[in-house]
């Protein structure tokens, strides 16, 4: 538990770190060009950025207290019998991180100016996002088909649980994804999106490290 939680702070304080250094070495009450090409407002840029900053503050927390008491529980009784996590999930992993390597490839092309490759980064790390949520409702329905049930004991409990907290957190993203590409669709070039892409790419990445910690954790108990 302690190296989970330790891997889990390391992760916050980077994500933090990185965002902060976005955000405090600006001025947000001096105008800046650069910033208003991109969002029409330099004060909104930062707003969003923070924003997404206490979220995943949040977030991370949240998830150290799910893995707390996933830990806890375990040690308790002899109720708790490990699950075989199914194979389909390794799969399902190689599936997020392609979706979080295509998104930072999206972010780059935004940063460059080079709009022509949001399209297809952004089909690429939907699909493969996706893929991966299809995929874990798909390793659900196995185990239902085996009697893995929410009720047959406490680590299946566990199991849906961190999955499905972990699902609906990129759930949310998918719909921040599906805004930038309406937006693309529609017309809109690098600069326009340039800031959603940039935060769409910090929150892939930081979800696809949370994932490697709950697989891990989930393989190793």
């Amino acid at each position: 538990m302690t190296i989970t939680l330790v891997f889990l702070a390391a992760i916050m304080a980077t994500v933090i770190g990185w965002l902060l250094r976005q955000t405090l070495g600006t001025q947000p009450w001096v105008s800046s060009a650069a910033d208003d090409a991109v969002s029409g407002n330099s004060l909104e840029t930062n707003a969003k950025t923070i924003g997404l900053t206490t979220f995943l503050a949040v977030a991370t927390s949240l998830f150290a207290l799910f893995i707390s008491a996933y830990t806890i529980r375990m040690r308790m009784g002899a109720d708790w019998i490990p699950l075989t996590e199914p194979q389909l999930l390794w799969l399902n992993s190689g599936f997020l991180v392609l979706s979080s390597i295509a998104y930072h490839w999206t972010r780059n092309a935004a940063v460059a100016g080079r709009s022509e490759r949001l399209k297809p980064g952004l089909i690429l790390a939907g699909a493969f996002t996706l893929l991966f949520l299809v995929g874990q409702l798909t390793a659900w329905q196995g185990l239902y088909a085996t009697g893995v049930t929410v009720s047959g004991n406490p680590a299946n409990a566990f199991f849906y649980l961190l999955t499905a907290l972990h699902g609906l957190h990129l759930l949310g993203g998918v719909w921040v994804w599906a805004r930038s590409l309406i937006r693309v669709f529609g017309g809109a070039d690098a600069n326009t999106v340039r800031l959603s892409v940039e935060l769409c790419t910090v929150y892939w990445h930081y979800l696809l490290l949370v994932w490697i910690v709950l697989f891990g954790l989930m393989l190793t108990t």
